[in-house]
């Protein structure tokens, strides 16, 4: 008989005790805890999806106080009442590009911030100084913000979150699978996230234990993204 799948995982903690440090993102999280010496009062976090840039904007937000908005809210938001707050972080900051009113408001925050001894960070995929925005004065601002570069998760880091991931669902698996995994999986957090699920799912689906031809199945199927 087939068992009914409940895949009710909890949201992902971004405390700072389940930040995984490894080589790809030491330097910046040592550069984000440091913040009250931030060169300027700001910082860049650069890096590709899934290598824990929102989750250093989270232990930021929850160290400084911080408040933390989406790049693509800045051309409806408060900008004064939003600069009050002295600290604040935009994540996917370079979604203001081409948009002048959102160019302006993102310029307006970084002066009215940093005017007040505040601290600014900024978050996306690529370094400020490559984002194609129309306003002169934000670009050259843009360009003189210090970056930390993230990298994609090494293999340390992605067999760490695997076995974290696994074990938050009480899921036993060999010990021998996280490395087969890791050498086939997409190489992001959020990737690690979605298969751990995925192969949870289909392990209960199926009554059956965790094991290197399940996850191989879920591996070569397409994620099922819903009507």
């Amino acid at each position: 008989m087939r068992q009914l799948a409940f895949d009710l995982p909890a949201p992902p903690s971004l405390r700072r005790d389940d930040f995984f440090v490894a080589p790809s993102n030491a330097l910046a999280l040592r550069t984000v805890e440091g913040w009250a010496d931030w060169p300027g009062g700001k910082l860049a976090l650069a890096g590709p999806a899934g290598s824990g840039k929102t989750h250093l904007a989270h232990i930021w937000a929850a160290q400084a106080g911080a408040v933390l908005l989406p790049g693509a809210a800045l051309a409806g938001a408060d900008i004064g009442r939003l600069a009050a707050r002295a600290r604040v972080a935009v994540e996917d900051a370079s979604d203001v590009a081409g948009d002048p009113a959102a160019e302006r408001a993102l310029f307006h925050l970084h002066n009215l911030i940093l005017a007040e001894g505040g601290r600014l960070m900024l978050t996306d995929a690529a370094p400020p100084a490559r984002w194609p925005v129309g306003l002169p004065d934000l670009a050259s601002r843009l360009a003189a913000t210090p970056t930390a570069a993230l990298e994609a998760p090494d293999d340390a880091l992605l067999s760490a979150v695997l076995v974290k991931l696994f074990a938050d669902r009480q899921v036993a698996v060999p010990a021998a699978l996280i490395p087969w995994m890791v050498a086939r999986m997409e190489r992001s957090l959020a990737a690690a996230r979605d298969l751990v699920a995925r192969i949870d799912a289909r392990a209960l689906a199926e009554g059956r234990p965790v094991s290197r031809p399940l996850a191989a199945a879920v591996l070569d199927s397409p994620p099922d993204l819903g009507p």
